[in-house]
């Protein structure tokens, strides 16, 4: 069994859709939501599925092993980012080198770094009068938004989109796109 954990901070759409993807599979499982905002709306999700939450704090998440060891005890083989807003510290990226993902809503290397995120992006590729923009799904490395890209999706942005238009476009990418990729992703790197 391939057991997930799936850090995000806000809603959780994404997380509920990986979810929902993998709730038939006999080999895969999503085994555990963590947010750093204990309000979120990401850990109602999981308690809407049963499925265990764990709320991290920058001490335990960026400051030692705690969160570590809690990933190891639950024996979790992959981590997905979907909408998490802390960057991940060293010891976690080691540790999981290979084995974690993040999805960035908009084609990188353009509109990342700290700060991109959200709404954030959308208004940067507004402002920018991009033609296109997109989701990037990438391995997570020490620095935000840098890790090398695994799978890229592309839309047009037309001169009358707003930036909540742009923003309806990426998150039907992500819904569409997300879970089958993870799916691929970890089939791929669980030999």
């Amino acid at each position: 069994m391939q057991r997930i954990a799936i850090l995000a901070s806000g809603t959780g759409s994404n997380a509920r859709n990986i979810i929902e993807h993998f709730a038939e599979f006999d080999d895969i499982e999503v085994k555990l939501i963590v947010s750093n905002n204990p309000d979120a709306g990401v850990l109602k999700v999981a308690h809407d599925f049963g499925i265990a939450s764990h709320i991290v704090t920058a001490d335990n998440f960026k400051n030692s092993d705690e969160f570590i060891n809690h990933l190891k005890k639950i024996k979790i083989n992959f981590v997905i980012l979907a909408g998490f807003l802390w960057k991940v510290p060293e010891n976690l990226v080691k540790m999981y080198k290979g084995k974690m993902l993040n999805l960035h809503p908009a084609l990188l290397p353009k509109f990342g770094g700290k700060g991109m995120y959200g709404h954030h992006v959308h208004e940067a590729v507004h402002e920018a009068q991009e033609k296109e923009t997109g989701i990037t799904i990438h391995l997570v490395s020490k620095d935000y938004d840098e890790g090398n890209i695994y799978f890229q999706v592309r839309t047009g942005v037309k001169e009358d989109d707003t930036p909540e238009s742009i923003e309806k476009k990426v998150r039907e990418l992500e819904h569409a796109y997300f879970p089958d990729v993870i799916e691929k992703f970890i089939r791929e790197n669980s030999k």
